[in-house]
């Protein structure tokens, strides 16, 4: 069994060294510092006895970050739940607008406003395309997006997916428009109209943005090249939705598993070679390069990485989905919400019972005493 490693590690080792060598902004230094104290004894806890063996342990508390790699599971729990019960009965279409990376310099200096032109535009797009005859819908279509900025070698690679339900709700929103259940609209149709509206954008707003030196050279690159939009086979029914959800939601850069090796100022990590068949290889970096491209991906403070449109919209959400159901006319299976202690449902999800002993596995752990954060 290899030895688990962290990233937490990382920081801990080199993190001090980084600081002092690198230009670091506030966000990037706190995401630095929260996953340094996670679940140790800055952050407080609590001390826990068996009641049958008599073995005592302290639990720490989570830093709670979003960028924290154990701080996710629980948030993508409950993420999750609240979207089970907006499924609606059709199927569901799975499309990644990605931008190319000639513009990876001037989004990183402009990256709240560009990266949420980037959400708008992904939305316009796929509004008039629904909007559009064409297309044989002629409707508001719902659209979910989630943002990602990696690649599996961490790299800035900006990329949104989105799950859009294979139909549109009319204007006068009194009927539903099923699309065909194989397509939804052109791939290469979609991305030309992407780019020409991102691009208009970012040239409208030009002067209020922070150019980097090559900018106009740059925006040259980026209409010279062809854009890509990616479609995916479309999901066969709510299993899949919610696996694919599970997946994408709260993801980070990097997961702690894939880091193999930290030894000797290099980390070794695993990606998949999108390339070759997604093939598993190992990747060695500086533990320098590692943290700069890791928090290459902290996003701008309470920037959203999950939006939506339509008739998903937060405004309208609820009230469109009810009417949705009744328009399409099958009968959908109402998930109850269920009020889960923390334990119930960190049992649900991983199988461990988080109040058995680990010593004796037969007693449980009573809370003894609050631990309050070690401020030395």
């Amino acid at each position: 069994m290899r030895p688990h490693y962290e990233i937490a590690d990382i920081f801990t080792l080199y993190g001090d060294q980084f600081r002092k060598t690198h230009a670091m902004n506030d966000e990037q230094r706190k995401v630095m510092r929260a996953i340094e104290v996670c679940r140790t004894a800055q952050l407080g806890g609590h001390t826990e006895t068996c009641n049958n063996c008599g073995i005592i342990k302290n639990s720490y508390n989570s830093c709670r970050n979003r960028h924290c790699p154990k701080c996710q599971t629980m948030a993508k729990e409950d993420w999750l739940a609240a979207r089970m019960r907006e499924l609606l009965p059709c199927g569901y279409f799975h499309l990644v607008f990605t931008l190319p990376h000639v513009l990876n310099p001037l989004i990183l200096a402009n990256r709240k406003t560009l990266l949420s032109l980037f959400f708008s535009t992904v939305s316009e797009t796929l509004k008039t395309f629904a909007a559009d005859p064409q297309w044989h819908l002629e409707g508001m279509p719902g659209i979910l997006t989630i943002l990602h900025t990696w690649s599996q070698t961490l790299i800035d690679h900006f990329h949104i997916h989105c799950l859009i339900p294979a139909g549109v709700l009319s204007f006068d929103r009194r009927h539903w428009h099923a699309a065909n259940e194989k397509f939804l609209f052109r791939q290469d149709s979609l991305a030309k109209e992407f780019k020409k509206r991102y691009l208009a954008a970012i040239e409208t707003d030009l002067t209020t943005l922070t150019s980097t030196e090559d900018t106009i050279f740059h925006l040259r690159q980026a209409k010279a090249k062809k854009w890509v939009v990616y479609a995916k086979k479309p999901f066969a029914g709510p299993k899949q939705i919610v696996e694919y959800l599970g997946r994408y939601t709260h993801r980070i850069a990097i997961s702690n598993h894939r880091i193999l090796s930290i030894d000797n100022g290099e980390i070794i990590f695993t990606y998949k070679d999108r390339q070759h068949d997604n093939k598993t290889e190992k990747m060695t970096l500086s533990a320098n390069e590692f943290i700069r491209r890791f928090l290459l991906h902290v996003l701008p403070h309470r920037f959203m990485k999950i939006r939506y449109y339509g008739f998903l919209a937060n405004k309208n959400r609820r009230k469109s989905i009810l009417l949705i159901r009744r328009l399409i006319g099958i009968a959908v299976e109402i998930v109850p919400v269920i009020k889960e202690t923390l334990q119930e449902k960190i049992l649900r999800i991983t199988g461990k019972d988080i109040y058995l002993c680990p010593e004796c596995k037969q007693g449980r752990m009573i809370c003894q005493r609050i631990l309050l954060p070690d401020r030395n």
